[in-house]
């Protein structure tokens, strides 16, 4: 068998599995309509108004923080497996990493970022 015909193989059985279990999907899934069923789910809080209101910008900036230093703290997982085969100057690079790190929280925190208002 050459790579060509296994790959449309796989291939299209991989597109006939997605598509045979969302339709037995559709066809065995109880069907009933209810208006709460319509609403966004709000913690049991009745909604008012419409989904495109305005978000305080703080908001997004609590998002990008979170995200940038808790993907630059998984950078530490690899470096901690392999650390004693680094010797010093994996040593420095790391202690050079984190101090980048923490004149990035320093930055965000002269700057009130982190003051939830």
């Amino acid at each position: 068998m050459s790579s060509l015909s296994l790959f449309l193989t796989v291939f299209l059985t991989g597109i006939v599995l997605v598509v045979a279990g969302l339709g037995i999907a559709i066809l065995l899934a109880p069907k009933s309509f209810n208006l709460q069923k319509g609403e966004p789910y709000e913690c049991g809080i009745i909604t008012h108004g419409t989904s495109w209101m305005q978000f305080k910008a703080g908001y997004y900036l609590y998002a990008i923080l979170y995200l940038m230093f808790d993907v630059e703290t998984i950078f530490l997982f690899p470096w901690a497996t392999i650390v004693r085969d680094l010797g010093y100057q994996g040593l420095y690079s790391i202690l050079f990493f984190i101090v980048i790190l923490g004149l990035g929280l320093a930055y965000a925190w002269k700057k009130n970022v982190l003051k939830w208002d």
